[in-house]
Order: C-alpha cells, then sequence, then structure tokens
C-alpha cells in the first residue's frame, strides 16, 4: 500500500472542505472496498477522510415534503442495522433481503450505505493491475472483452468496458425508486434519482456514478409504496454466501386481487448499473399475476440482452430469474 494522510472529519462541512482541498483525497466510512483497492494498488489515493464520526446513522420517518410517509436512511448507517431495522423490514423488506444477500455479516457490520453505493466493481482484469483495464487506467483497453468474461453484462456495455456493478442493496434501491440525498463543498444539497446515480460506461468507464468530486452522500430516501406484501429479491450465485450475483432480480408488485397495477423490477449482476426491466414491468401492468404472464414479461425484458462470448447463459438465466421472483413476489402474501 503506498503512503496516504489520514485525517478525522468531525462536521460535515469540514469533511467536504477535507476533501474538497485535494483532487486525489478519498472519504473512509467503513472501508471495506476502498482499503483492499488500496492494498491491490488499484485506486491510489494519497488522502482519506475520516467520516466515521458524522452524525448520519438515522433511520427515520420523512414527515413532510414529496415523500412524506417514507423512510430515510443515513448516508453512514451500517448495512446490519438499516436491514435490521423495524421500519425497513416492515415497509421495505425487499430491501432487508438485498442487504442479507449480500457480501458476510462480518462485512455488512462495517458497510455503510453511502459506501455501498459507490463500491466499485470486482471485474478481475480492474483487479489485476498487470492486465488492461479502461475503468482503472482509460485507455489501456479492456481485458475482459476478449478474455474470460463469464461474470459480466449483458445489458448497457460498451466496447470500452464490460463490468458489472456489484452491490445487491443498490438493485433493491432501483427497485424501490429511492432517491440519494447529497451534499457539496458550497454546502448545497441536491438530490439524485437513483436511476441517475450509476452510470453506464459509454466511452468514460472510469467514472461509475454522476457524483462530483467531494460531494458526500447525507442520506437515501424510500418513497412511499404498497409493496410490503408482496416483494421478493432473489439471487443466483455460484455458491451461498459471500459470492457476487450471477444474477439478481429485485422484484415489487401492486395487486388488486390477482391483477398487476404495478410493477417494479431490476437486475443485478448483468449491467454496469442496477438494470431496470422497464420493458417486462409496462407489460405486466393490468395482467393476471400468472406465472404465464411473468414468464411471457421476462422474456420480453431479456430480448434486448447482448451476451459475450462466455456469459451466453444469463440470457435463459435472467429470464427464469426475473420469471420466479414475480412468483415468488405475488405469492407471499397467499396470494395463488
Amino acid at each position: 500500500m503506498r503512503p496516504f494522510k489520514y485525517t478525522r472529519a468531525s462536521t460535515i462541512p469540514a469533511a467536504i472542505k477535507l476533501a474538497g482541498a485535494n483532487s486525489n483525497a478519498k472519504f473512509l466510512a467503513g472501508g471495506t472496498n476502498i482499503v483492499d483497492l488500496m492494498k491491490e494498488d488499484v485506486e491510489q489515493p494519497d488522502e482519506l477522510v475520516d467520516i466515521t464520526r458524522l452524525k448520519l446513522t438515522q433511520i427515520k420517518e420523512i414527515p413532510e415534503g414529496i415523500h412524506k410517509g417514507g423512510v430515510s436512511i443515513g448516508g453512514l448507517g451500517k448495512n446490519t442495522e438499516t436491514a435490521n431495522h423495524e421500519l425497513i423490514r416492515m415497509q421495505y423488506p425487499l430491501l432487508t433481503q438485498a442487504i442479507l444477500a449480500g457480501a458476510s455479516a462480518q462485512i455488512r457490520n462495517m458497510a455503510t450505505n453511502g459506501g455501498n453505493l459507490l463500491q466499485r466493481t470486482r471485474c478481475p482484469y480492474f483487479y489485476d493491475v498487470a492486465m488492461p483495464c479502461n475503468k482503472r487506467k482509460p485507455g489501456s483497453g479492456c481485458g475482459a472483452m476478449a478474455g474470460i468474461n463469464r461474470m459480466h453484462a449483458i445489458f448497457g456495455w460498451s466496447e470500452k468496458c464490460i463490468a458489472v456493478f456489484p452491490s445487491d442493496m443498490s438493485v433493491a434501491l432501483a427497485a424501490l425508486e429511492a432517491v440519494v440525498k447529497v451534499q457539496d463543498h458550497k454546502g448545497q444539497e441536491r438530490s439524485i434519482a437513483f436511476a441517475d446515480f450509476h452510470r453506464l460506461p459509454g466511452d468514460i468507464p472510469e467514472k461509475d456514478n454522476n457524483l462530483a468530486h467531494a460531494e458526500l452522500i447525507t442520506a437515501i430516501e424510500l418513497p412511499k409504496n404498497n409493496f410490503a406484501n408482496n416483494s421478493y429479491y432473489l439471487k443466483v450465485r455460484d455458491r451461498a454466501s459471500y459470492a457476487f450475483a450471477l444474477v439478481s432480480v429485485a422484484a415489487g408488485l401492486e395487486l388488486d386481487g390477482n391483477k398487476i397495477t404495478k410493477a417494479r423490477i431490476a437486475m443485478g449482476g448483468v449491467a454496469h448499473k442496477p438494470w431496470r426491466a422497464l420493458k417486462a414491468e409496462q407489460m405486466l401492468v393490468g395482467k393476471e399475476a400468472s406465472e404465464a404472464n411473468f414468464k411471457a414479461a421476462a422474456e420480453t425484458e431479456m430480448d434486448t440482452a447482448k451476451p459475450l462470448e462466455y456469459n451466453k447463459f444469463k440470457i435463459e438465466l435472467g429470464s427464469r430469474a426475473i420469471a420466479r421472483a414475480l412468483y415468488m413476489a405475488a405469492n407471499q402474501n397467499g396470494n395463488k
């Protein structure tokens, strides 16, 4: 690991000012990703600004505004505490399921909500500094393109990058249409719709999201919804724990009897960002919650996938995963 300066911030403005003064500084929260990347010489910040003392851990109902009745979770809240909080378990069980499907208990005890959104790809070509990687070193090429790309993207990739985003939590947040609250060095706050937070690779794959340097995630807002009784997170992976998704699906349904009035579906393990299955969602509205309709919607979504040499299996796997997650969501409350 290369030498770096360590600074501990005691307030939000101080943290943002410290990081903003150095273009090569990074925030340090749980450290479960950035420290590993520094050890591997993938990330090379020369300053870490410790934000663990900031008061950004609260989980609370939103009393007013556009998201009144929803829930706000602090950017520095730990994954475990968030997943097990009564408000989240009762109103957003989809988020609880997704968080608990990620990493290991030890990592979830350290990892923060904001850090989860900012974690970087686990593409082996990104981690191997001897290999070309446009995300790690722009212009060097994409080693995965002609390499072993079994774990890689089937949606939204470009010739510059085919890596996938690893977060389980973020897949659920995409389906729940969360909003990310951030603050900049001028003290100004802005809200970013979750669909606009992460980026597809395009020509600048080194940029994972639409945050400016030194912008700090203060909270994530969850709008009120009616998915609690009919939601499900399905993660398909090579082993039962501590493994990233080959394909994952977060599904939420609003039902009137057995008729679908609203559907929200997001996928993980298939793109550079959490992938909203918009075609499948649109197809399901007004339809009966049946296995046949779930299968048809899943196949429609997967029709636009563009697999690579070693991940063609993700087409059928993705279709089956969407259909299965929808079936489980529809039947969570005893619907048949």
